[in-house]
Order: structure tokens, then sequence, then C-alpha cells
């Protein structure tokens, strides 16, 4: 028996009578990280890693059923034990593990793997995990994607700002509110200026620092003084390009933060003054390094570019198939490409 099938409502267990990031409400969901997509309102128990506590009770209501596991911590339902490890991808993002009937599983939800030199200390690190079949995303599933050295993407940010900041503009950087901001927050150089955030970001801002991590202080626009403002660091969601907020901040630049950035369509598209790759993804490389990593035999590929992925896994020697999904967290940033050519300015 397959221990992860699809069903109309999502990801199924049958053994265990429990989905995992269900779409379609549900009475019993394992959740494996709480951006909008995957954790959604209306089920009636959630299971999630205990890190992910905040953001979830943030995002979806303080009285959810929420139940939660430290990472490596097990329980045992319907005979199925079920653990939660670290993905890398956003605070409290988790891969679930599944054993029964002696087969593992493991469905990765998103996960991102840094690459050398590099770390993310926003959240806990992507944890390879060994099993018989994994079940994982392919966001960024093409061999053009590559990421460049966090480093070296939060200097080129740092220059830009500093740049904008001497020449007396505000620097509008938009990103997901709930991960990208944070990892822009903690590796941007706060002596630059004062970082402005959008009410949208902040709560998630709240959420972080309760859980121990680490950022910098920020503001609300209304907090500073305007002769701060040209100074700025300007962190917000996609949706406030060309919106009337953005006006208080007079004569600015603008950036975006996506891997999309990657392709120089998706920037011009997107009519930015600058686009600064940044994922939360595994990328071609980390796909292949954290599959690999696991020992699985067979492969499941969701969300991305599932046909490639599977012929790419099955000329590899592996057994491999895909699940259709309804995730889609770093397109609701901005439309995937097709048919691009990638940039290497």
């Amino acid at each position: 028996m397959d221990l992860i099938v699809q069903r109309p409502e999502g990801l199924y267990c049958p053994p265990g009578d429990f989905f995992i990031d269900p779409w379609r409400p549900v009475a019993r969901a394992v959740i494996t990280h709480a951006h909008g997509d995957h954790a959604r309102i209306g089920h009636g128990h959630y299971l999630a890693a205990a890190s992910s506590a905040g953001v979830l009770r943030a995002r979806l209501g303080s009285e959810i059923a929420l139940q939660t596991l430290a990472y490596g911590e097990a329980l045992v339902h319907g005979g199925v034990r079920v653990s939660l490890h670290p993905a890398g991808h956003v605070l409290g993002s988790a891969q679930v593990r599944i054993e029964h009937g002696g087969e593992v599983w493991v469905a990765s939800g998103d996960y991102f793997v840094c690459g050398a030199g590099d770390d993310n200390t926003t959240c806990a690190p992507f944890e390879p995990v060994a099993c018989h079949c994994f079940v994982t995303e392919s966001t960024f599933g093409l061999p053009i994607y590559r990421w460049p050295a966090q480093r070296a993407v939060f200097g080129e940010i740092d220059r830009w700002w500093r740049a904008n900041a001497e020449a007396g503009r505000a620097s509008l950087l938009m990103g997901y509110s709930f991960g990208k901001a944070q990892r822009i927050l903690a590796g941007v150089d706060a002596t630059i200026g004062p970082i402005v955030v959008h009410g949208a970001v902040e709560p998630l801002n709240a959420a972080y620092r309760a859980a121990g991590v680490a950022l910098p202080p920020t503001h609300h626009a209304t907090e500073l003084d305007k002769a701060a403002l040209p100074r700025a660091l300007v962190i917000a969601p996609p949706s406030v390009q060309g919106s009337p907020w953005t006006r208080r901040f007079g004569d600015y630049s603008d950036a975006f933060a996506s891997g999309w950035m990657q392709l120089r369509g998706a920037r011009r598209r997107r009519a930015v003054d600058r686009g600064f790759v940044l994922s939360d993804h595994a990328d071609w490389p980390g796909l292949q390094q954290a599959i690999a990593a696991t020992g699985a035999e067979r492969v499941i590929v969701t969300h991305g570019y599932e046909a490639i992925m599977v012929r790419w896994l099955q000329e590899q020697g592996l057994q491999a198939g895909a699940f259709q999904t309804e995730y889609d967290d770093e397109r609701s940033d901005v439309q995937k490409p097709a048919g691009d050519v990638v940039s290497n300015e």
C-alpha cells in the first residue's frame, strides 16, 4: 500500500487517515509550514512543528485545534509513526516522515538547501531523512536555476540600499511577507539606515522574535520622521507596487527579491529598478542533493516543473511519478516565467 496518495482534498495517508497540507477542509491535517497555500483554515485538527505555532496562530487564528511536535519527536496515529524534520524553508517548516508496515515515506513540503559557506539564521536548516519514497517539491526544478551565494546577494542589497541612502532616496524592497522578509532583515547591514516594514510583515517579525530569531529593529512608516525616510530600507509584500501606500516615501528606488529574478523576463515584467535572486526554495543542485541524500528509490514530484523532474529522475534510474497539487506560494510573489532567457547580469 502506498503511504501517501492523492485525493481531491489533498495528499492523504490511508493507513493513518490524515492529510498533509490539504487544500480543502479535512478532519486531520499535518501541516508542513504556515504559508497560505499549505496551511489553510477550516481543518478540524492541525499537527505541525512546535516552532511554527506562533506563525500558524497569527495566520489562522489563536483558536485553531493545534497539536505540535518538536523536530524529531514522534507520535503514532492509526498504527502510523509520524515525525517532523527541518526543511530549511521558513520558521517551523518541516518534512513529514511516515512509517508503517516497514515502509518509510517522507513528504518534503517546501524546502531550501543552503549552498557551501551559506546559512539561514531564521530557521532550522534542511535535514536529510532516509526513506523508501520521497515526495519532493520542484518549484525551481530546471537546470537554469542555480542560486548565487546568499552572502553575495545580501552584499548587492546593501550596496543598492547604501547608494540610494546617499542619494536621498528610499529603498523599497518587495518580497514575500513570511520567510523572505525575515531572511532579508537578518541578512542586511542594519547600520546603513532605518528599516521600515509594511503592516503585513510586522506580525510575522513578532512571531520570529518570539521564537528566538534575532532580527534588527523595525519601524512602521508613520513612526519615523519624514527626514529619516530617504535613508530607509522599506520591506513590503509585492502587492504594494504602484499603490497609494508607497507615495509617502516620495522619490524611491524599488527592487524585488525572488528566485524568479534570475530570469531577465521576470524582472522586466515586474518593472522594478533591481531584481535580487533570493529564494526560500531549493535550486536545481539543491533538489538533486536533497533527493540523493534520502537514499529513496522512488520519488514523487509535486508543484513546479514536475514533468522535467520526473524525466530526469527516471534517467537516473529511479522510479518516479508526480502528484498534481494546489500549492502556489512562490507564484503569488511573481508569475512563473515561461520561455525566458537566463540573464548573466
